[in-house]
C-alpha cells in the first residue's frame, strides 16, 4: 500500500521555501550516488515561487536533467506554457540555469500524439530503465484529483502501456507522463497549497479512495510520498 508523509507548512511562502530546500537535498542525494540526476516538475502556479528559489541553490546543476511532468500543447512563448514558466523561474540567470531542461516539443510537431512520441523518445535516450526512472519527481494536485495531466473521466489515466500520452482537460490537449512513469520515480514530492485544494489533498490521503475519482492516487511509488501542503490546504492552523 503506498504511504504518505505530511509535512505543513504555514504559509504559501514558507511552503516555497521548504520545497526549494527539501529539492535541492533530494538532487544532491541523488547526486552523490549517480553521475547525473533526472528530475521531473509540475506546472502551474503553486510550484512557481519554489523553482525561482530553487535555482539559486548551489548544486552541481551542469548534471541534472529537468523534465515536465507535463505540458500543454501550445506555443512555448504562450502565457499557459509550463516551459515558459520554467524559463522565467528555475531557469533564471543564477545556479540553476546550468540545468539541462529537456522540454516537451509541442506546436512545432504537427499534432499532440506526434508531441507525445517525441517526448517518449527524448526520455528513453535521457533516462534509465522501462518505463522511465527519476530520481526525482515533483507534481501538483487539481482540486479534480488529477496529477500531471490525468483527469478524471479521461482515458488517459488509464494508459499503463506507454511513458507518454495525451491528456484532456481544461479545454486543453497536453502531453503527460502516464501513472507507471509517475510510479517508477525514486522520490516522489507532491505540493499542494491554497484552500481549494483541501477536498482534494483529503481524498489523496485517504486509503479508501479510489483511483477512477482521484488519479492522483494512481501514483503508487516504493518510497514514501513526500506531501508538501500549506496550512490553507491541510485545514488546520
Amino acid at each position: 500500500m503506498t504511504t504518505y508523509r505530511l509535512e505543513q507548512a504555514a504559509t504559501a511562502e514558507d511552503l516555497a521555501r521548504i520545497a526549494a530546500q527539501t529539492i535541492a537535498s533530494h538532487l544532491d542525494l541523488a547526486l552523490d550516488q549517480r553521475d547525473r540526476a533526472q528530475m521531473a516538475l509540475s506546472g502551474g502556479t503553486t510550484p512557481a515561487r519554489a523553482y525561482a528559489l530553487l535555482g539559486q541553490e548551489h548544486l552541481p546543476w551542469e548534471r541534472v536533467d529537468v523534465f515536465l511532468g507535463d505540458e500543454r500543447w501550445v506555443d512555448p512563448e504562450d502565457s499557459s506554457s509550463n516551459a515558459r514558466m520554467l524559463r522565467e523561474t528555475l531557469m533564471q540567470p543564477g545556479p540553476g540555469s546550468r540545468a539541462a531542461f529537456h522540454a516537451v516539443p509541442t506546436v512545432s510537431l504537427p499534432s499532440p500524439e506526434a508531441s507525445a512520441d517525441a517526448f517518449a523518445g527524448i526520455l528513453q535516450r535521457v533516462c534509465s530503465g522501462d518505463p522511465p526512472i527519476f530520481d526525482l519527481m515533483v507534481l501538483g494536485l487539481g482540486d479534480d484529483g488529477h496529477t500531471a495531466s490525468l483527469f478524471p473521466g479521461t482515458e488517459a489515466p488509464g494508459v499503463r502501456d506507454r511513458s507518454t500520452t495525451i491528456g484532456r482537460g481544461k479545454g486543453l490537449e497536453r502531453i503527460t507522463l502516464t501513472a507507471p512513469v509517475l510510479s517508477a520515480a525514486r522520490q516522489v514530492i507532491f505540493l499542494v497549497s491554497g484552500a481549494a485544494k483541501r477536498e482534494a489533498l483529503q481524498r489523496l490521503l485517504d486509503p479508501n479512495e479510489s483511483a477512477e475519482r482521484t488519479p492522483a492516487k494512481l501514483v503508487q511509488p516504493h518510497a514514501p510520498i513526500l506531501v508538501l501542503a500549506d496550512a490553507d490546504a491541510v485545514g488546520r492552523p
